[in-house]
């Protein structure tokens, strides 16, 4: 859906972006994320055609939205970290001026208006005035007027931003609902704990560059993690699942174990089986999920690893 190819883009003195190449799945939720400084917002503000990279091209369903940005800004919707509203406009003006200035046919704009409003859950607050509304509900109608024109593709830079934890769960509801109706979504923050609730896949940024890109699903892999523990006898348990095939990277914490195992459901069903015959107290058997945050280190620690191999191989 989203192609991104050899992405150059300069600020004065500095590399902002550094050949960034990815692509992105249609009806997914992926998580941009990085230190601040890494290029996350100047991505974002390139792939919504906003600014123009030096080098390197971003196409939409075939489109080359830098060559033809009108057409692209008609495919997708975009909300900066920071935005204005019309205070004293209501949420209705808002969101009508938004479909008529995006080119919603007149006769649609109506429709398109309540439905925006509907599945932000901001339909109550048609006749308020926008200045007068809560820092989660300006969040809600700042979305409503991004996905007005129903676009392909959902840029956010940010969007928990500022918000309190409820206004934050209602959020990763609507960017569920949004991904469930066929919407493609990219998220920036910060907040991880926040994106994991969302994201079907993770994409790092650091110094410009991209470091890793990933499905977040731990079914989609060949091979997951499994967590193990029993009541008693953990060295039994060691030496049952030594002796299985296809268990790998085994590692013993407490009465728990932690390795590598075929993802497939019938896979993980025998062994089950097989610990259950070896007459084990299995207390616990679970796929371990690595969570958006520790996914996100650990690419970060290889990366760094990976740099310093070449000083090392300099001194040594």
């Amino acid at each position: 859906m989203l192609s991104v190819r050899h992405l150059v883009f300069d600020y004065p003195g500095h590399r902002a972006l550094d050949d960034v190449s990815f692509s992105i799945e249609p009806k997914t939720i992926t998580a941009l994320v990085g230190p601040n400084g890494a290029g996350k917002s100047t991505l974002l503000r390139c792939l919504a055609a906003l600014d123009r990279p030096f080098a390197g091209e971003v196409t939409l369903d075939g489109l080359d939205i830098h060559d033809a940005p009108r057409l692209a800004h008609q495919r997708m919707g975009f909300l900066p970290d920071f935005y204005g509203l019309y205070d004293e406009l209501t949420v209705n003006q808002c969101l009508a001026y938004r479909a008529a200035s995006l080119g919603v046919p007149h006769g649609e704009q109506a429709a398109r208006v309540h439905q925006a409003a509907e599945r932000m859950e901001i339909l109550d607050r048609m006749g308020d005035k926008a200045g007068a509304l809560s820092r989660g509900l300006r969040q809600r109608l700042a979305i409503a007027q991004a996905i007005i024109h129903e676009p392909a593709l959902l840029l956010l830079d940010e969007p928990a931003a500022g918000l309190d934890p409820e206004a934050r769960m209602g959020l990763s509801a609507v960017l569920r609902a949004l991904r469930d109706k066929g919407m493609t979504i990219i998220v920036s923050s910060h907040i991880l704990a926040e994106l994991e609730d969302y994201s079907t896949h993770m994409l790092v940024i650091r110094e410009g560059r991209i470091l890793h890109h990933r499905a977040l699903d731990p079914m989609s892999k060949q091979r997951v993690r499994i967590r193990v523990e029993v009541a008693d006898g953990e060295h039994r348990l060691v030496d049952v699942l030594s002796n299985e095939g296809g268990v790998t990277e085994l590692t013993l914490v407490g009465s728990t174990c932690i390795f590598e195992y075929p993802a497939s459901a019938v896979s993980r069903h025998t062994l089950l089986k097989h610990l259950m015959a070896a007459d084990l107290h299995v207390i616990e058997f679970a796929i371990d999920e690595q969570g958006l945050q520790e996914a996100y280190l650990e690419q970060v620690r290889a990366a760094e690893a990976a740099r310093a191999l070449p000083k090392l191989s300099r001194g040594s």
